[in-house]
């Protein structure tokens, strides 16, 4: 089942191939597919829109045959068979000779479980989805973007932006300055992170049971010590509301100019995506 919808993006028809878990509170689910020959992306930090089966549902049901009118088809779709969306990033693209291509999404796994948490949890090889994504590598849905006069990368993000965040230090070329907080629920979900760039990253955790949202950030970063620079570039994904008192705390204590500070608000404390999608 595919269709084309708004250039560059189309949908892709999937399945599970492997699960693997990370740490107590992540687990990465690789996916394949034919489709995935068209998929292409040079995003770091590439967006995603993921479609799981409604409960009880074998797949998931999206009336991509609509065209370009398959969202308001999606939405009228009744709430037992509409297809639940969420948003994430690309953890990876695989391409081998002789081999399917394969990419990799991170899930949090979280109590109470969401839907799409729930579903990763149990997610087993043959599970069918459907993805939004690119069809063409250089799109909209790419954010990290450092000007090429950057002297030092500074990234900040919690566990639903640890994804993107690795993959984006994991790029950074040999002599590559970057500092980097990245924020998980336990002690048990910090990842080995290999990169050719300085890059002195610290895991903050928060310990099991706590609050999604925390101090942690913002302590972590006041009292941090940050490397001169004359062209800093600063990349911050999480939950909305730190992201934005984050990006505060750069723009009016650090002098960072507004211009090179990317903010990204993935979810919001006490909101569904629904919720969320309703407000926008």
């Amino acid at each position: 089942m595919t269709a084309a919808t708004a250039a560059p993006f189309r949908f892709f028809s999937l399945q599970v191939v492997r699960t693997r878990r990370l740490g107590p509170s992540l687990v990465r689910i690789s996916f394949a597919g034919e489709d995935l020959r068209a998929f292409h992306s040079d995003g770091l930090d590439q967006s995603l829109s993921l479609f799981i089966p409604a409960e009880g549902q074998s797949e998931p049901h999206v009336p991509v045959e609509l065209g370009d009118g398959w969202w308001q088809g999606w939405r009228d779709l009744p709430d037992d068979v509409r297809a639940v969306m969420r948003s994430y990033t690309l953890r990876s693209l695989r391409r081998e000779p002789d081999e399917p291509d394969e990419i990799d999404i991170d899930f949090v796994l979280h109590t109470p479980a969401g839907p799409a948490s729930a579903w990763a949890a149990r997610a087993a090889e043959g599970d069918k989805v459907l993805l939004l994504g690119p069809a063409v590598a250089d799109n909209r849905a790419i954010r990290f973007r450092p000007p090429r006069d950057t002297d030092l990368v500074v990234v900040w993000g919690d566990e639903t932006a640890v994804p993107a965040a690795c993959a984006i230090v994991e790029s950074l070329p040999a002599g590559t300055r970057a500092r980097v907080w990245l924020e998980v629920p336990e002690a048990g979900d910090v990842l080995d992170v290999v990169t050719e760039a300085d890059a002195e990253i610290t895991w903050l955790a928060r310990g099991a049971g706590d609050a999604k949202s925390s101090p942690l950030a913002l302590d972590g970063l006041r009292s941090a010590q940050l490397p001169p620079a004359e062209h800093p570039y600063v990349w911050i994904a999480g939950e909305s509301g730190c992201v934005k008192e984050l990006r505060r705390h750069f723009v009016r204590e650090r002098g960072v100019d507004r211009r090179s500070v990317t903010f990204v608000g993935y979810w919001r404390q006490g909101l569904t995506e629904e919720q969320l999608r309703e407000q926008e």
